[in-house]
């Protein structure tokens, strides 16, 4: 049997692993997760070897993560090592992360496993934009991977100019499970409720969003409309949101909350739309350190899939990957325009009763899907194995 070892490094996801426990019985797949690792992914039905880190090791808070930044992670420990030597796959994920490099160095030492990277980053950065640890990462993980999976055409053309040859390279979007997303039977909401999903940071547009609703309420794009907003989220953003959504006059029709991922569901169809007001952020400026400032555009956005199986009607910013995943469905505005998204609210989803589903072509939710994602990771491994 073929045994595909996982890497998540600390951020290893329920939504991202799904894919992975729909493999056929020849796989036998296993999770490394480290101590640190910021969600819980007991409920997949993976196994999961539970092995240490440099950073478990360390203090926890920022004092532990300016060590880790300084030193570099990686794992240790036997658990670590007999994960790694028993492996026949390693599936990690862009091009400079510490868990990826950290395969990466064993395959160029002489590890037996293949190495496939997934890659969501769209902005080439090659080794001009990346502080001197990531360089370094970068190097190892683009010398040493057999096999790039780009989640999007976007991911690919920037795989290409990193110098990647095209041959080493497959397209392999996000999976989702439609069945789970899908509204069957569920009341109609008594409002309109306007989601906007995603970290409280200021690259994911949540004012936007809320400059977008004041300009509805306020009747600057028609006759006045009052839709709530439910910011789904964590971060540091949060109390600034929060006075923000006061000083425009929402502070009653705002709700900021974490909502768990089983619970996505129904809060999609308690909605009338999803905005996904992301932004770029590069600005090509570097502090003092060396360390650049963040280089981002949205790279693909799993809530946009988890909507369209929801029949949700999207409104999105055009930055990054996003036209590409929405592939002409639902409304794109530019970043920042959050005019434009008052306008696509108000002559779209909020000229409706509130939750009037839409209606989304079956091949692109195929695209989507779960059980596709899994077929082509599975010919994606025989492959490489070949």
């Amino acid at each position: 049997m073929t045994r595909v070892l996982v890497l998540r490094g600390h951020q290893a996801t329920p939504w991202e692993l799904r894919p992975w426990t729909l493999l056929p019985d020849r796989f036998d797949v296993e999770l490394l997760r480290t101590a640190a690792n910021a969600y819980d992914t007991a409920g997949t039905g993976l196994r999961e070897v539970q092995v240490q880190t440099r950073r478990d090791r360390l203090p926890s808070g920022r004092v532990g993560d300016l060590a880790t930044r300084a030193w570099g992670d990686r794992y240790t420990g036997d658990a670590a090592e007999r994960a790694f030597a028993e492996a026949d796959i390693v599936h990690a994920e862009e091009l400079s992360y510490w868990f990826s490099a950290d395969a990466a160095r064993r395959r160029a030492a002489g590890a037996r496993f293949k190495l496939v990277q997934t890659v969501w980053e769209t902005l080439p950065l090659g080794t001009t934009y990346r502080n001197a640890q990531a360089k370094r990462w970068r190097d190892d993980v683009v010398a040493n991977t057999d096999l790039f999976l780009a989640a999007t055409e976007r991911a690919r053309d920037g795989l290409l100019l990193e110098g990647v040859r095209p041959e080493r390279i497959r397209i392999n979007p996000a999976g989702v499970d439609l069945e789970r997303f899908a509204v069957r039977d569920a009341p109609a909401p008594a409002e309109h409720v306007i989601l906007s999903p995603g970290r409280l940071v200021w690259e994911k547009g949540h004012h936007d969003v809320l400059r977008a609703v004041a300009a509805l309420h306020r009747g600057l794009v028609g006759e006045p409309l009052t839709p709530r907003v439910l910011i789904i989220g964590h971060g540091p953003e949060e109390a600034r949101l929060r006075a923000y959504a006061e000083e425009l006059g929402l502070g009653a029709f705002v709700e900021i909350r974490g909502v768990p991922y089983d619970d996505m569901p129904a809060t999609f169809a308690a909605a009338s739309a999803m905005v996904l007001a992301s932004l770029p952020s590069a600005t090509a400026q570097l502090h003092v350190f060396d360390l650049p400032r963040a280089f981002w555009e949205e790279q693909f956005g799993y809530v946009l899939a988890e909507a369209m199986a929801a029949g949700l009607d999207i409104v999105a910013s055009t930055s990054g990957a996003i036209p590409e995943v929405l592939d002409g469905t639902g409304s794109l505005v530019a970043p920042g325009d959050y005019m434009a998204i008052a306008r696509a609210l108000a002559a779209g989803p909020l000229s409706r009763p509130p939750g009037t589903r839409v209606t989304y072509p079956a091949a692109l939710l195929e695209r989507y899907s779960v059980g596709v994602m899994a077929a082509r990771l599975t010919d994606a491994y025989d492959a490489v194995l070949r």
